[in-house]
């Protein structure tokens, strides 16, 4: 009995120290490689709060989640309080360290508070917003864990209030036109992540965006073995919070997959979003980043 005590006793402590040390080595050294998984979590988690429309309480939940998550991996935070056009603004930034102008990585959080591609009754629905929003939440949240610290700066921007345009008295994108119009230092580039996460990926090139820096974009992701899911050819026309970075003159591109059949219904919940696509953006913009200097 004694021996089988001591063995527990000596157990117990080997448990400790073995969790205190993976705890510590955690906050040092970042999570290695981008994971679709994960970022299908941070999917599930935000829709779960429920629609993001900006006043609601799931959009409040939101909020704190993300700022959360970003600290948790070792970034500092701001809740950018705005106003535009009456309306009340709350974009997030994250940055960790330097002065050089970064390179923005955007998405928006808010989601549409009617589902008005629908028809009938249904159009008086909220839109989850797993693909449209929840996606590209997600994919930033998974490169805060695992961006390294000593690559080119960058800062995550999630936008309030740009999926709501022409709903009461609402324009499009008055997160980012906020954001852009109290910008001080000029970032080098902007990369706006929307609508990405869908089972059946096809990004097109957009034709408002920066040609440069999508060819790029499009390059990495062909030598990662993504040149399916990446098409490079210009297809669509697209009003997104890259607009509000070209507007002032900044180089911007939109990954966006338009094609998306349930934009805008009740129907765009989590069960439509997969982490293997989530995988592919997430890690063709982690090596893109890495090939900049």
């Amino acid at each position: 009995m004694r021996k089988s005590r001591v063995f527990l006793f000596s157990l117990f402590f080997l448990t400790f120290f073995a969790l205190v040390f993976w705890i510590a080595f955690s906050k040092i050294y970042p999570i290695k490689g981008f994971s679709g998984t994960r970022a299908y979590r941070d999917v599930i988690v935000q829709v779960n709060f429920g629609p993001r429309i900006p006043g609601s309480f799931a959009h409040a939940e939101t909020i704190s989640y993300i700022q959360k998550e970003l600290e948790a991996a070792g970034w500092e935070v701001e809740i950018q309080q705005k106003e535009w056009l009456g309306f009340s603004i709350q974009n997030i930034l994250a940055s960790r360290s330097g002065t050089l102008a970064p390179i923005i990585i955007g998405a928006h959080y808010d989601s549409r508070l009617l589902a008005d591609q629908e028809t009938g009754p249904a159009r008086e629905n909220p839109v989850p917003g797993a693909n449209d929003g929840a996606s590209g939440v997600a994919i930033l949240l998974e490169l805060a864990r695992t961006l390294p610290k000593d690559g080119v700066p960058v800062h995550l921007v999630f936008f309030d209030a740009e999926d709501n345009g022409g709903l009461e008295g609402r324009q499009w994108i008055m997160g980012s036109r906020a954001f852009v119009n109290a910008l001080t230092t000029k970032p080098r580039a902007a990369i706006i992540v929307d609508m990405v996460g869908d089972t059946n990926l096809n990004i097109f090139k957009e034709r408002n965006s920066n040609p440069d820096l999508s060819t790029t974009i499009w390059d990495q992701a062909s030598a990662l073995g993504y040149a399916k899911e990446f098409i490079p050819q210009i297809k669509y026309d697209m009003i997104d919070d890259h607009t509000s970075f070209l507007e002032a003159g900044i180089p911007a591109v939109d990954l966006i997959d338009f094609d998306y059949p349930y934009w805008h219904k009740s129907s765009d919940t989590a069960d439509k979003v997969s982490a293997k696509s989530l995988q592919i953006v997430g890690e063709t913009i982690l090596s893109w980043l890495s090939k900049q200097k």
